[in-house]
């Protein structure tokens, strides 16, 4: 079972839905043993980082999450779920994320001349092409939506990077543990082929 984390974020159902379409049986919930006993987590995220972790440390599920990313266990941070593993975020200076890896999350420079929020599909090139990568083209379209990315992350982690006025490290992956802040559940064929990937993994 797949365990959905509910703890107030916007694109769960949709998520739900392109898993339903897989075939893949999961739940949208917030129920700690559910989320630790699943064969696989998802942590989707839309809105803000502060408010996600304010809404994660009020329904107490900030521990609960550190433990299923850390498990060894598929573990995957979508969107505002891949800037939570991190410490902090530009967006909400005075709050710690779950501190998982390490990086810092930025604001997109207005200064590039390109629309901010990062918003429609755009190409991403690939560094590493095994687990939620596999059989994936590099240089595939995504679709994205965000004002704020990740940069600085180690080395050995980042799966993929997109260019949109600045090198957005824009997928993370460290064993069983991923996170895109792309949208695979919104990017059609290519993206429902990630989350095969992803459900395909074994903890």
């Amino acid at each position: 079972m797949v365990a959905i984390i509910d703890y107030g974020a916007g694109n769960l159902s949709s998520v739900k839905k392109a898993l339903d379409y897989l075939g893949a049986e999961s739940e949208i919930t917030q129920d700690k043993e559910k989320i630790l006993t699943a064969s696989h987590v998802i942590l989707p995220g839309v809105g803000s980082f502060g408010d996600a972790m304010h809404s994660m440390q009020e329904r107490g599920l900030v521990e609960t999450v550190k433990k299923a990313a850390l498990s060894g266990k598929p573990f995957l941070g979508i969107c505002l779920g891949l800037q939570l593993l991190f410490e902090s975020s530009d967006e909400s200076p005075n709050v710690k994320g779950l501190g998982i890896l390490n990086g810092k999350i930025i604001t997109i420079p207005k200064d590039t001349g390109l629309k901010v929020p990062h918003m429609g599909w755009n190409s991403v090139s690939l560094k590493q092409n095994n687990g939620i990568f596999s059989n994936i083209e590099d240089n595939s379209y995504f679709y994205f939506v965000h004002s704020y990315y990740l940069d600085g992350a180690d080395e050995d982690v980042i799966a993929a990077t997109a260019e949109y006025g600045v090198t957005i490290e824009c997928a993370v992956q460290k064993g069983n543990l991923c996170a895109t802040q792309f949208h695979p559940e919104k990017s059609s064929k290519i993206g429902l082929k990630l989350l095969e990937n992803f459900l395909k993994s074994e903890g």
